[in-house]
């Protein structure tokens, strides 16, 4: 009747145990480390940076920029127009025949009612049409 320090085999040898409660003393120094570290981080002095600041300069609007504009049930606007998806195309046969390469600009926006359809038919036509385009990730109103 030891008092329960290690235990022996039949052998004399003795086993190999782990023990639970220093190992869970270890994990909560551990954590209360961390803890106290995380809560300081607050407290850390940084170094003031100033960023630089972009002035562009206002270019004159370009008279061949193009908005079109996607909106609900295949109506769109161009340049505020309002203009539907079967007339799309002959559209942009007549823009691509007037506006020179260099100057053809056309800006895909949707607003708040446009369907994922209608502006995926919209890219497709201009596709089509082998005209580049970007496409505006903010929604407007509609027809603006």
């Amino acid at each position: 009747m030891s008092g329960g320090g290690s235990s022996k085999t039949d052998d004399g040898k003795k086993k190999a145990r782990i023990e639970i409660i220093p190992l869970i003393d270890v994990i909560f120094f551990l954590l209360a480390t961390f803890v106290l570290f995380t809560l300081s981080l607050d407290k850390i002095a940084s170094l003031p940076v100033s960023l630089p600041v972009s002035n562009p300069s206002p270019s004159p609007p370009n008279p061949n920029d193009v908005t079109l504009q996607v909106s609900d049930a295949d109506t769109m606007y161009w340049n505020r127009e309002p203009l539907e998806l079967v007339s799309l195309p002959v559209r942009l046969k007549q823009y691509k025949e007037t506006v020179p390469v260099s100057d053809q600009r056309i800006l895909i926006a949707g607003d708040s009612l446009a369907s994922f359809a209608s502006t995926i038919k919209v890219i497709d036509a201009l596709r089509d049409a082998g005209i580049t385009f970007s496409v505006n990730t903010s929604t407007t109103e509609t027809g603006r």
